[in-house]
């Protein structure tokens, strides 16, 4: 199942009520967290954890993707029952509404008294008042909390911590967040304000690196040397160094996945939802979403999303 001599696994690992839980060499956890889901995000989330001495259980759909997460100290658990059963604090970091939802109904029955239930994907308007119905359903304290940042700020704790919920929680989760996040933005006692704000903020992602993809594409098309855009806006007031980031990867041909196309098509879906809802003018938001669908449809879903270049 590891992928690895059975008896490598068991001189480090000892399995305990379906988790496998590797000794701690007698340091005291200062609280202990479960990642539920472990790409590209949870696992930096979980590792950043890990660094502050917090005690962390990690579990995904597919074993193999967690098991890494083992050699920096993570308990791997089987199922997500064993999972969460001694958390102190749950952080779901699932792909969307439909698969948080699903864990949730598993999972929630499964938690201690006094335990509280972060959940950090991006699931929209809709999707976090759902999930905190859930929660109140099962008498599970619950806090929306998305994050803002990639891949590269969940492995150097330094995402942006977007919570909302009731405010007496703050205390029990403020060591988790602190050792993920660069800052924590209490967004209101009303969950899903965090989620409502994690919409706003990354509608002016998609359009930022829709622009950057469309420039870089224009020059191209008009024959000029790239470069020369990111040369002209470097440290000019409408330069910035997202656009030199996402620049340089798109002329080096750099698409390793830090946000993929595919994921930001899903955002972009709940972002127009809510735009909708609020009713608001969706031309902008229909013009970003056509150029990842197009880029996607060209075969870079899974790329990085400065590939949204390939959509013009």
């Amino acid at each position: 199942m590891f992928g690895r001599n059975r008896s490598q696994w068991h001189s480090r690992l000892v399995r305990i009520a379906g988790v496998e839980r590797r000794p701690i060499g007698g340091r005291m956890a200062i609280m202990r967290v479960t990642v539920l889901g472990t790409g590209a995000m949870g696992a930096g989330m979980a590792r950043s954890m890990l660094r502050e001495d917090i005690e962390v259980t990690v579990w995904n759909r597919t074993v193999e993707r967690s098991e890494p997460l083992a050699d920096d100290g993570a308990m791997v658990a089987l199922d997500p029952t064993a999972a969460v059963a001694d958390a102190d604090v749950v952080v779901a970091m699932l792909f969307d509404t439909a698969a948080t939802l699903d864990v949730m109904a598993t999972v929630l029955p499964a938690m201690k008294e006094g335990a509280v239930f972060v959940q950090s994907a991006t699931v929209g308007v809709e999707g976090a008042s759902r999930t905190a119905s859930l929660a109140a359903e099962q008498g599970v304290a619950f806090l929306d909390c998305p994050v803002l940042g990639t891949k590269a700020p969940a492995e150097q704790g330094a995402l942006v911590m977007l919570a909302s919920g009731d405010p007496t929680l703050r205390e029990r989760v403020q060591p988790a967040f602190d050792a993920m996040g660069a800052k924590t933005i209490w967004v209101g006692a009303e969950p899903g304000l965090g989620s409502k704000l994690k919409l706003v903020c990354n509608a002016w992602i998609g359009v930022l690196t829709a622009g950057v993809g469309q420039s870089l594409a224009l020059a191209k098309g008009l024959g000029l040397d790239q470069q020369l855009m990111l040369d002209a806006l470097d440290g000019a007031a409408a330069g910035s160094p997202y656009l030199q980031a996402k620049g340089k990867a798109i002329i080096e041909s750099s698409y390793a996945p830090q946000f993929s196309v595919d994921g930001v098509r899903k955002d972009t879906g709940l972002i127009r939802d809510a735009i909708a809802a609020s009713g608001l003018s969706t031309v902008l938001v229909d013009g970003v979403r056509a150029a990842f669908d197009a880029a996607s449809e060209a075969g870079h879903g899974d790329d990085d999303l400065a590939a949204v270049y390939f959509g013009f």
